[in-house]
This record gives structure tokens, sequence and C-alpha cells, in this order.
């Protein structure tokens, strides 16, 4: 097929794949950051094309809040067992137990930003170079500053002026020692990107991305499963709802949306027709207006 009549999905796949390569010839000891979420999901996909039928030249890399949902979890793990992938997985509650974080408290805490000194934690201990991520510019403005090979000072910190330039598609990889790079191969898709190629790979996902039946309460004007990492008390009404999440996270702070589609299609559609953005199911997101930016600055993916 000519290059110049390939499906928009095919050119997207190619970059992606391009950029998987990249990472693994030109750094030591890259990862992969997996949540567990659609845009992880499809970044392993996109690994086996790179790579297969050898092994991943990276392992996967999951930071546990210990507030995910179980149905992201079971995922993982059979998701890992499957490849036959070597998974590594750095808990928040070590992270808390030794000191190093504080549990937020209060009605609306989340373990969500403590997972950050985690992240550090874990690409230090293991002496990782590159962290390939599953960020897309179309999710949130800070994210739309970001370069494909983003480099991270040796206190693993974003400085959104220092981004490097990228033309024709050559990608920069030199740092200094201590420094690292966030790699987002899929910065050019969009969501809607994410689940046509999800339909035509014909890809498992979390059921949490279909709609189901769940408890939820309303909280910050938010649908939220109903759980004890909420901190619930006699004002939080449960009632049971037909949902399903657009974005999957810590359940301290990932909100859902009423949905009847339980299909595919269905949610793409839905997508479509969509006026919220899909972080905007993220409560803390909300916290101020730079508040992605400021957590980037501070080292999160």
């Amino acid at each position: 097929m000519s290059k110049y009549n390939l499906d928009y999905l095919d050119e997207l796949e190619a970059e992606a794949i391009h950029i998987l390569r990249e990472v693994a010839g030109q750094f030591e000891k890259p990862a992969l950051l997996f949540s567990g979420g659609k845009d992880s999901i499809t970044l392993v996909r996109l690994a086996e094309k790179a790579f297969r039928p050898g092994k991943f030249p990276f392992p996967l890399v999951h930071i546990d809040t210990g507030h995910n949902f179980q149905e992201t979890i079971t995922y993982r793990d059979e998701m890992v067992e499957r490849l036959g992938e070597k998974l590594i997985v750095g808990y928040v509650q070590e992270s808390i137990d030794s000191g190093k974080v504080i549990e937020q408290k209060g009605k609306n805490a989340s373990r969500n930003s403590l997972q950050t000194i985690t992240l550090l934690d874990t690409i230090a201990q293991h002496g990782f170079d590159a962290c390939i991520g599953g960020a897309r510019r179309d999710e949130e403005k800070a994210r739309a500053k970001e370069r494909i090979f983003s480099v991270r000072d040796e206190f693993g910190q974003w400085d959104p002026k220092r981004q490097r330039p990228e033309l024709w598609n050559i990608y920069n990889g030199r740092i200094h020692k201590g420094e690292n790079v966030r790699v987002f191969p899929i910065s050019n898709w969009t969501e809607l990107d994410v689940w046509n190629y999800i339909r035509r790979e014909k890809m498992s996902l979390p059921s949490i991305y279909f709609a189901h039946h769940r408890d939820c309460i309303t909280r910050n004007g938010q649908l939220m499963a109903a759980s004890p990492f909420l901190n619930m008390d006699e004002a939080d009404i449960v009632t049971h709802r037909k949902v399903r999440f657009r974005t999957v996270g810590d359940m301290s702070c990932t909100a859902a949306v009423e949905s009847e589609a339980d299909q595919i299609d269905d949610i793409i559609d839905e997508i479509s027709a969509s006026k919220i953005s899909e972080r905007g199911a993220r409560l803390d997101d909300k916290v101020s207006e730079a508040a992605m930016e400021d957590r980037k600055k501070g080292g999160y993916f």
C-alpha cells in the first residue's frame, strides 16, 4: 500500500512504533509506565507491534496508589501473565510508611498526587533513563506543551521552557547523568483516535470503561464510585446508577459519567457528541487552573 493512501490510524501507529524503536535505540534503561488505562494499554499493543516476536526492551512500571479500581488491577495482572513481560510495581503505601509523603486528610483527600514521589523513587531505584507514558496533547493544556521527548532534570522536574525542537521526526535523547526523558509516543492522538484504534485492533479493556451498574455518590458535582477511599460520611447519599469511566485513575479523584454505552461503537458515538473533555472527570485537575502543570513540574508523568 502506498504511503499516500494509508488510513490515518496506520499513520499514527507507524509514528508511535518509530518513537518506541527510537527509545530502544537511544536509551540504556527505558521503562513503559502502565496505569491500566486505555492509553497505556494502547502503548502495550504498539510495543507488541514494534518488538515482537522478541521481548520488550523495557519492563512495565505501575505506580500503585493502593486506591485503584480492582477491575484495573485484575486486568493488569492478567495482561502481564499473557504477555510474559516484566512488571515492576511501586507502592504509594510504602512511601507513606517510610515518611516520604504525608497522606492527605479531609473529605477530598486523594493519593493521586502522592504517586509522584513513588514514581521518582522507582525511577532512581532502577536507574531508568527514559519513561514511556500514554499522555496525549488533547487531554489538558499542560499536556499540550510537551514534546514527544520531554527532558526532566536530576530532580525529576519538568521545565516547559527547556523543551527541545523536534523537526522532521528527529528526537534528541541526549541527557546528562541523573536526568531522564519522558517519552509520549501517542502525543498526536486524540481520545477518539485511541478508541478507534481499540476498535480496529479488537483490544480488551477493563470493564469499568463500559456502562455498568454501580453504587455512587455525588461529590463536588461529580459522580464518584462509592468507596471507603472517599472518606464517606452520613452526608453522602448512595444511589445506584448506570455509569462508565472515561479515564482510569485513583478512585478518590476519578469521576464516572452516566451512560448507556456498553459497546465500543456506542462509546465512540458518545464521545463524539460530548462537550466535556476526558479529564473533566478528574477532580485532581480542578484544584487550580494550573493543577496539572504544577504536578508535572514536580515530577508527575
